[in-house]
């Protein structure tokens, strides 16, 4: 065993149209997460506006790029 977890395994493109809706949700409802939690927390701490579910969307993007968001392997 090597220590690593595979969720899915796709033998062809085909094969994820089944699982893209619940992939979508996922990605849309912790998008809303952090966009509820930035709008009840950083308006009131540190006096910021509140942010449009797109500038979540592109706060988390910018995140996993500098944090090292998903990995996705290849094997």
């Amino acid at each position: 065993m090597t220590g690593h977890f595979q969720l899915f395994t796709f033998q062809s493109p085909m094969e994820i149209l089944p699982v893209l809706p619940l992939i979508l949700l996922i990605v849309f409802a912790l998008i809303g997460l952090f966009q509820w939690l930035w709008n009840i927390t950083m308006p009131e701490v540190f006096n910021l506006k509140k942010i449009t579910f797109w500038q979540a969307l592109r706060l988390l993007l910018i995140a996993g790029i500098l944090f090292g968001g998903v990995h996705f392997s290849g094997r």
